[in-house]
């Protein structure tokens, strides 16, 4: 049996008053980073290859069921308002079609084929890097596309919460963090849930840091969609160049990115 569903260290839990299992739940949870820092490593191999195909005018995919499918599809929409990139450059994929974003869809992560039929109605190529998501390491949805991708040369990673995995296995540079039994049994959304939503971050945003999408500390090609970022994008400006709110908020305004206002202000 595989140690994410493998019996929890808690029994009773019906019995246990709120603040018992709050405190139990954050017992556990403050496991996941203790696992994840073993998986560093893994994860720098990961960073480097997935850096090196989006460099190359490649883009970066994500395969999973469930929650895992969920996670990869946040993690992917979230580039292009934090970093500027365009919306094909990070794509996740899910079981089942976007349906099943909001409700599971029954045997979907069962298919086989389905992954790479998903992938190629996107023109997946040998520029691309396709990552697995997968808690158990053994989802089909999951395992048959990373062996269609290896078989058609594509560059493939995964994400699991096991050891020697299927996934694993098919993956060319596998990230394997050890999360261990879940506080309610087999419940992969706790866990497993929180350790692959810190390995994307650390996925995606190592890999932006390293394609230029970040100066100094500050997301400088953020899309400014909404008066909390361009209140944010101003700020940067007057932290940046030393200007006044008005002069920033006026020179963000004309150039509409943080990037290209620092660009054009600093050429005069």
């Amino acid at each position: 049996m595989s140690t994410t569903e493998s019996a929890s260290n808690y029994d009773r839990l019906e019995q246990m008053p709120v603040r018992e299992l709050l405190e139990n739940i954050n017992r556990e949870d403050k496991t996941v980073p203790l696992a994840i820092e073993k998986a560093i490593p893994q994860l720098e191999a990961l960073v480097n290859a997935t850096v090196s195909q989006l460099s190359k005018g490649g883009r970066l995919f994500y395969i999973g069921a469930g929650t895992s499918g969920r996670l990869g599809i946040v993690d992917a929409s979230e580039c292009p308002p934090t970093y500027g990139v365009p919306h094909g450059m990070v794509i996740g994929l899910i079981a089942g079609g976007d349906g099943a974003i909001r409700k599971a869809v029954e045997f979907a992560e069962d298919d086989l084929e389905q992954a790479w039929k998903d992938l190629q109605e996107h023109y997946i190529s040998e520029k691309d890097i396709v990552v697995g998501i997968a808690a158990s390491g053994r989802t089909p949805y999951v395992i048959g596309g990373l062996k269609a991708c290896r078989q058609n040369r594509v560059v493939t990673g995964c994400i699991v919460c096991n050891a020697d995995s299927a996934v694993a296995e098919t993956s060319d540079y596998p990230v394997e963090i050890i999360t261990g039994p879940e506080f309610v049994t087999g419940s992969t959304r706790m866990k497993a849930g929180t350790a692959q939503k810190l390995a994307l971050n650390m996925l995606t945003t190592s890999t932006m840091i390293r394609l230029g999408r970040v100066k100094g500390n500050k997301m400088v090609d953020m899309q400014l969609s909404n008066h909390k970022l361009v209140d944010r994008g101003t700020r940067m400006l007057m932290d940046e160049l030393q200007l006044k709110q008005a002069e920033a908020g006026a020179l963000l305004k004309k150039y509409g990115s943080v990037r290209a206002a620092i660009d054009a202000y600093n050429s005069k």
